[in-house]
């Protein structure tokens, strides 16, 4: 009960972290792309309550900020210019799930823009980058992760169940693929592809590049459990009846071997999704004005940025709660389905 109660609290947490990037438009302010190039390079904004006169107020607001004198990069807040924070404002043009136009936002301020993660180099504003680059980079990361499943539970099944010369043949191929660098390998593939290439198609050559570099593992763990349960009682008897290969599979040996998959799912995802974040940090991925995570922190490889600017490491903090769900959940879902194989 204890382990199945963990397992639910890891999925509700990452239900609504990824309910927030779905909606991105509803919670971004702005549209990501929108440059402000007065205000580039732009602190956080701090929320207050109180205001410098001392005076409560149950609105939250922040002050705009300005250039400090003789500097070209140094703001500092203007305390005679409050931007109180307005909720369910119209705003920018957007559509919900891909489909519904609608202008409504969570929050905004009148007449002014409120930076609450600071802005970039072209003034747009991070918070919504960070929000509209989660749909690339954790889109990416599913699609790579269920691509490499597929693969995997094609290949294990196949391997385990038939045996003989497929299966030594895909074993190695399979160990081919775990004994070379991912890494190495992604940037290799990637090289063959051409550099100039539209964000969609990128996206899309991403999840290609995922998909085809990750199936050795789950493809030598799901013959493994194929192998085990392919020589039970209730499967020989089902083959002693006359049932075929492909039913024995599908209604007796696979089901068998969904624990591994929601496993091998919770560790792939926040995998895949680094791999896709490193080839957009190095130029190689979805290219801009289009967000992802990784090009959201490319700007982070010019040392003036590193030293001189700390919320462009905001992001990289921000998505820790997306990996540490995934992971949390994949080491739940391994501790719970362990024992239930073994008692099995």
């Amino acid at each position: 009960m204890r382990g199945k109660r963990a397992i639910s609290s890891w999925i509700v947490l990452l239900v609504a972290l990824h309910a927030i990037v779905i909606i991105a438009g509803f919670f971004a302010p702005y549209d990501p792309a929108e440059q402000d190039r007065k205000s580039p390079y732009l602190p956080p904004m701090r929320l207050h309550f109180v205001d410098a006169q001392g005076h409560f107020h149950a609105r939250p607001f922040a002050y705009s900020l300005q250039l400090r004198e003789g500097t070209f990069d140094q703001y500092e807040a203007n305390r005679a210019r409050p931007l109180p924070l307005r909720f369910f404002v119209q705003g920018p043009r957007y559509r919900l799930l891909g489909f519904v136009p609608m202008t409504l936002h969570l929050f905004g301020a009148e007449n002014e823009r409120i930076y609450l993660l600071g802005s970039d180099s072209y003034g747009r504003d991070q918070l919504s980058r960070f929000l509209y680059g989660g749909q690339i980079s954790l889109f990416a990361g599913i699609l790579g992760a269920g691509i490499t499943l597929i693969l995997g539970l094609c290949v294990g099944a196949l391997a385990g169940f038939y045996g003989g010369w497929r299966d030594v043949l895909l074993m190695r191929l399979a160990e081919l693929f775990l004994a070379l660098p991912w890494l190495y390998l992604l940037f290799a593939l990637r090289a063959f592809l051409p550099l100039a290439v539209s964000p969609l198609q990128a996206f899309f050559l991403i999840i290609a590049v995922l998909g085809a570099i990750g199936w050795a593992r789950p493809a030598r763990l799901v013959r493994g459990v194929v192998l085990s349960a392919k020589e039970r009682d209730f499967v020989r008897a089902a083959r002693g009846f006359g049932a075929t290969g492909g039913y024995l599979l599908r209604r007796h040996i696979l089901p068998e071997a969904s624990s591994v998959l929601l496993t091998q799912a919770a560790i792939l995802v926040p995998q895949f999704v680094l791999a896709e974040m490193t080839l957009s940090f190095l130029g190689l991925g979805v290219p801009e004005p289009v967000p992802s995570w990784g090009n959201l922190l490319s700007s982070l490889q010019q040392y003036s940025v590193l030293v001189s600017y700390w919320w462009m490491y905001l992001p990289a903090f921000i998505m820790m709660p997306f990996f540490l769900g995934y992971l949390g959940l994949g080491s739940r879902l391994q501790e719970y389905g362990e024992p239930y194989k073994i008692g099995k």
